[in-house]
This record gives structure tokens, sequence and C-alpha cells, in this order.
């Protein structure tokens, strides 16, 4: 039995990564050697999640899941944050303390100080003596603040952002979910506890793609995220005519709610289209609701300015075989290149490039087969089930490493202690040597230890994907220099 606590945002909360902790805590309670609580936020009043009418989403709509055992011991925003956790971490006493990360998980730019001391709860939790590992979503590095919708106190909050990653690379593990988060941290600051994994589909198996759903009767583009930031709508309203005069029977769907920093957004771009233009918007989608969104549609597009990290939304589309056109930044390329997605990329900005990418594919009946198939493909070898299945190796090896490790420190006592009662022997004896000399360097020889991976050889030949880029156990073993001397 290996005990985890997994501190998180969690539903009915609509905080960050709310439904990937859900998913990732569905499959995690499925092991039945695994006891799991999550820590996770106090419930707020969520008024930026409104409906298709733009009235504000009921958080109990949000997905349950039973028999979990959730503590709700901290609050976004508030810096009593680290003494509440830690005090229900010593409490609860677990084999591993599991963060799921962004940057804002804890508090807002309008709150850095609340935000900082939230992620600072991870290296206090290390040195309480806690095994303690971070998923890290995104890195800062990374993100384009002004497209983020971060335009004041730039320079300040980056240097504040650059403390805070110093701090969150001193727990045991970090994992990121794109190889090139991965080199600018080795890069940058020299980090070398940094794991590679995949952002991974929320289905258990993948149902196939039925194609017969799809342009019957109408052409569903389907446009899904939180909406006002990094993420607009803008070029995209641009884009949909012209592709209505070519495909009559195309309907964009604009789904999800207003980010939190972005109140009112997607209700104002509703307001300022032309009257009679096939577009629908439907605000929050409850996750009951999100298979059959993305059943029927044709395609999925992702208009954004910036990125904050693997997208979800792409996964999902991988999860049903949808083909994928989005914005060409370099996160996505790199999203694309490690988890062997099908995307077509566009010009971030440019409404006439977008509209022709979305036409290339549209227009194309053996381009959208072949996408939808392969992207199902790619869904199918990155399960969240799959996922879940990684993390809990990485957590039974350390487990199992420390038990070695501390065996190892009993014969270092042992050995020390018989070295010291030798030297008051007869040393003229012939042929006799100190007894600690043939006791097992079990400590070293744990460092030769290989988990085989979970991918077979052929699967992963079948998906061609680059040599060095996906991550497997291996990989995650190899990573951690501290657990290596298993000191």
């Amino acid at each position: 039995m290996i005990k985890i606590c997994l501190v998180a945002a969690f539903p009915p909360s609509m905080g960050p990564l709310n439904e990937y902790s859900f998913h990732l805590a569905r499959e995690i309670q499925r092991h039945k050697d695994v006891e799991l609580t999550i820590l996770a936020d106090e419930l707020e009043d969520y008024t930026f999640a409104t409906d298709a009418e733009g009235n504000p989403v009921d958080p109990q709509q949000s997905s349950k899941l039973p028999g979990v055992n959730v503590i709700r011991c901290w609050k976004f925003g508030s810096l009593s944050t680290p003494v509440r956790l830690l005090n229900t971490i010593r409490q609860l006493k677990p084999d591993v303390v599991w963060f799921n990360l962004v940057f804002s998980t804890f508090g807002s730019p309008e709150s850095p100080f609340a935000a900082f001391a939230g992620l600072s709860v991870p290296v206090l939790t290390r040195a309480a003596g806690f095994y303690t590992h971070i998923t890290l979503h995104h890195i800062i590095e990374h993100v384009d603040f002004a497209s983020a919708g971060v335009r004041r106190r730039e320079k300040l909050l980056r240097k504040g952002t650059d403390a805070a990653t110093w701090t969150l690379l001193k727990a045991h593990s970090v994992s990121v979910l794109l190889s090139d988060y991965r080199r600018t941290l080795r890069a940058k600051y020299s980090a070398q506890n940094i794991l590679v994994g995949t952002h991974g589909t929320f289905a258990a198996i993948p149902r196939p793609p039925d194609l017969t759903k799809r342009g019957n009767p109408d052409v569903r583009i389907l446009a899904f995220g939180n909406w006002g930031t990094y993420k607009r709508l803008e070029r995209l309203m641009e884009a949909f005519p012209s592709v209505l005069e070519r495909i009559p029977n195309a309907r964009l769907i604009v789904a999800g709610g207003n980010h939190p920093a972005a109140t009112g957004y997607w209700e104002s771009i509703r307001e300022g289209q032309p009257a009679g233009l096939p577009i629908e918007f439907l605000g929050y989608i409850p996750q009951k609701d999100v298979p059959n969104l993305f059943r029927t549609s044709s395609l999925l597009v992702m208009p954004y300015d910036s990125s904050t990290g693997s997208s979800g939304p792409a996964h999902q589309a991988c999860e049903y075989g949808v083909p994928i056109v989005c914005a060409d930044i370099a996160d996505f390329r790199c999203m694309a290149t490690d988890d062997d997605m099908a995307i077509v990329f566009y010009k971030p900005g440019d409404a006439a490039d977008l509209a022709d990418k979305l036409l290339t594919v549209l227009e194309s009946p053996e381009l959208l087969r072949q996408m939808s198939e392969h992207n199902y493909e790619a869904g199918v070898q990155m399960t969240m089930a799959t996922v879940a299945r990684n993390y809990l190796r990485w957590f039974e090896l350390h487990k199992a490493k420390r038990t070695i490790a501390g065996k190892g420190t009993l014969a270092r006592i042992r050995r020390r202690w018989l070295g010291s009662w030798s030297s008051h022997q007869d040393k003229s004896a012939v042929g006799w040597e100190p007894a600690g000399k043939f006791l097992p360097k079990s400590a070293t020889s744990a460092g030769k230890m290989e988990i085989p991976s979970s991918g077979s050889a052929k699967s992963q030949s079948q998906r061609n994907l680059p040599p060095g880029i996906e991550h497997t156990e291996r990989d995650w073993y190899n990573a951690d220099p501290d657990l290596e001397q298993a000191e």
C-alpha cells in the first residue's frame, strides 16, 4: 500500500486544472493498493463561468468522484495556504505528496504574494521529510505575458516567477509535459530532476470515431477552451465568413467559459457578430456533454495568441479522433512532435491564413479521414490510465529505493562498528579481514535498477516517434540523481 496526497484544485471547484485533477484521481482510484487523498481548494463563487445564456454556472454541475477522500484545506489567494497544507500533510503522513500545478494555482498575478506562498509549499514539504513530486503544466519562460493578459509589472513578475521556479525545482522530482520545457529548465536552472511525461487523454479506453456523425448535416468547427486571455476569438470570427462562402453547411461552435481574468469576454464577442451567421456560443460545458461535442465535430480549431503549456483540448481531440487546425506556436509544435499529433498550423493572428487552412482540411474528405485516424491512434497510446500507471511506478520505485537506502544506512553503521571493533583485535592473525568488508553494497547495486517500458516496441515503431522524445519509465528513473545514489 502506498499513501498519496494530491494537492490540486478539484471539482466542484473551477480552479486551474480542476478537471485534469479529476481524471487523474479517477484513474489512480482504480488501483486498490493506493490510498489517495485530495488536498483541494475551498469552493468560491465562480462568476467567470457562464452558460449559453450568460448566467453563472452552478459548480455542483461539475463531475463528482464518489469514494475519493477530499480535504479542502487551502484557499485560492490566501497567505495561510502553506501553514494549512503542511499541518494537514503532517497529520496524514503520506508516502508521496504530489502537486498538480500551474503558476496561478494558488493565486493570480493580482495576488503575487499568495501565489508565491502556495508555490513554496513543495520545498517546505520536502524539508518536512516527505517525498515531493510536482507535475508542472507550464513554465513561465515560454509564456507571453502580454498575450496571457498580464500587461503591468511584467519585469517584476518575471523576477518573481524566476524565484518561484527555483523554489519549485527543489522538490525531489518535477515532471513537465513538453520536452522543450525540460531543455529550458536544464539550460537556465541546471535542473537535473526533470522528468518528461505526457498530458494524456481522459478516456480509459477511447472509442474509435464514427465519421458518419460528422458533416451530417452540418460541418461543425469546434473552438473549445476558457476564453479571453491568450485564447482569443477575434481572428476566428474574421475567418469564418470566408469558410462559409465555400462550405455553406459549415457551423462554428464556440464552447467553454471565460478565463477568470476575462469575465464577460465570449459574451462580448457574441454580441459583435452579424445576425444570421451559423455561430453557436455554448458557454461552460459540463463534463457529461463533452464527448458528444467532440464526436460530432469535423475539426477542432485552436485560435490562440500564445500558449501556457500542452493543450488539453488538443488531447481531447486525439481522444475522439478529431483533426486539429492550430496557431503556429512553438509549444504546440513541440506538443505535436512529442505526442505524434496530426495538426495543420496557421500563422498566428492571420485570419486569411486561418481560413485557408480550415478550408484545406475541410474540403478534403481524405485528409479529414487520415488526420482523424492518426489522432485517434495517438490518443490510444497516451490514455490517462497509462499516465497514472507511469506516475505510480515512479512513486513505488522511490518507495522501494527509500527502503533499500534505509537498509544501506544500517549496513554502513554496522560496517563502521565492526571496523572500530576490529581495530582492537590481534591484527597479527593470518588471513583475518574485517567482517564489514564482506557486507553487501545494497545502495550501490540499487543504482542499476530499471523498469521495463509500458509501451511495446511494436506500438512505438508504428507511431514513428522521434528517438529521445517519447518518455519511458527508464527516462523518469534516470532523471533523479539523488535517488540513484540511494542515500
